[in-house]
């Protein structure tokens, strides 16, 4: 029997197989509106890629994991990111967790377990799909993006928490006569994403060493301006879109090994 963990998000399903040596492979699909068709297209990609057959013991996150039914059970996606960071990052006492949707700061203690967290998931701004937004409006890609933003020279005013508003203020700054330059733009983007993730963490509180995961993370852009605000580098994961699969394949292991003994 394998270990498989599944976190379905808004955006991309994720899928880990583990097996007694650790990570056998993985998957990430793009998700559609069915999170079961989702996990299953996932599951069938990581299980073709380990090539193995026979039983699975499937725990799901994420928040599509409660609508896949060949799951034996669900977890909170703060309990996955911080089991899934601890194996990646040992080190790590912070988590970021840049979605599709919110964004997740969960503290950690020295056994990989949730001593605090906060989310931010009332409005898109800050968030993987707001900042697509925002590369689409300027007709940039989001590599294009993360690179015009070390060339600023000042960082463009976007204070709107709501995503409507934050876009109505980029696009003034666009038509502004003379425009505000596109740089400064993105960087200005970027600094209030920043500006919402700090205050995530001040609620939570900011303990060394601090971790980046999601999609977002692979952003250098982004994450050059998060440690300027946080005052030191972030740590991130070869795999940052993969920490919250992980964590739930590491508790389906051990749910397996439990339930043998």
């Amino acid at each position: 029997m394998r270990a498989v963990g599944l976190d379905i998000g808004s955006l991309s399903t994720k899928a880990v197989v583990m097996g007694g040596d650790g990570i056998l492979s993985s998957a990430v699909v793009l998700s559609s509106d069915s999170a079961e068709s989702s996990a299953k297209a996932a599951l069938q990609q990581a299980m073709a890629k380990a090539g193995q057959d026979g039983d699975i013991y499937v725990v799901s996150t994420g928040a599509g994991g409660k609508s896949v039914s060949f799951s034996r059970q669900n977890k909170a996606i703060t309990t996955c990111l911080a089991r899934g960071i601890h194996y990646l990052l040992p080190e790590a006492r912070t988590v970021i967790d840049m979605g599709a949707e919110s964004i997740t700061v969960v503290r950690i203690n020295e056994r990989g377990r949730v001593s605090d967290y906060g989310n931010q998931d009332k409005c898109a701004a800050g968030t993987g799909i707001f900042l697509q937004q925002m590369a689409k409006l300027l007709r940039l890609s989001m590599e294009e993006m993360a690179v015009v933003s070390t060339k600023a020279k000042a960082r463009a005013e976007i204070t709107g928490t709501c995503a409507v508003f934050a876009e109505s203020e980029v696009i003034s700054h666009i038509h502004r006569d003379p425009p505000t330059p596109v740089e400064d733009i993105v960087a200005g983007i970027y600094i209030s994403m920043v500006h919402r993730i700090m205050s995530q963490l001040q609620r939570v509180g900011v303990k060394k060493e601090v971790a980046v995961t999601g999609g977002v993370a692979a952003n250098r852009g982004l994450v050059s301006i998060l440690e300027e605000e946080i005052g030191h580098t972030v740590l991130i994961p070869p795999t940052p879109e993969l920490a919250g699969a992980i964590g739930a394949a590491l508790i389906a292991k051990e749910n397996m090994i439990q339930g043998a003994s």
